[in-house]
């Protein structure tokens, strides 16, 4: 089973849909793992986005990422990666599909309710940035076999 990365953004926060889009999660039978609040710090913004971090909106995302904390969570499942990113939808909220986080609850670029790993390898480097090892745990979901057929459950 897979591991991603979920970051719910201060624009999430601030309007009070932290419930709502772990509620999301499991409901669709994603498994909690890890989950913490933290303030988000230059350093970290500027590892976490240091693929834009030359391009002239960064101050922009940086400063909307530090509005308020952001909850951090870490979900399992099968193909996780993929099933967690298209939950969330397209990153600006007005393309994105409704049914979608994003395009339920998102229209714009910037206030895009979450932020959701793309792929397996990116999903482990940013569990790392954000989890320490002892803070994603380990444990048996009860009705797993309600979610997955068993020859789907490894």
């Amino acid at each position: 089973m897979e591991k991603t990365l979920v970051i719910i953004k201060p624009g999430a926060i601030q309007r009070g849909l932290i419930g709502e889009v772990i509620r999301r999660f499991e409901q669709k039978g994603l498994q909690i793992c890890g989950l913490k609040m933290l303030q988000l710090t230059d350093e970290i913004l500027g590892e976490h986005y240091a693929h834009i971090a030359e391009k002239p909106f960064f101050p922009r995302v940086k400063a909307a990422m530090k509005a308020t904390p952001v909850i951090v969570l870490c979900l399992k499942g099968m193909d996780a990666v993929h099933v967690v990113h298209r939950l969330a939808g397209a990153t600006n909220g007005r393309e994105a599909a409704m049914g979608t986080m994003r395009g339920d609850y998102s229209m714009s670029v910037q206030w895009n309710i979450i932020h959701t790993s793309d792929s397996i390898k990116t999903a482990d480097v940013e569990l790392a940035r954000f989890f320490k090892e002892d803070e994603i745990f380990e444990y048996k979901q009860s009705y797993l076999e309600y979610i997955y057929s068993d020859d789907e459950i490894i």
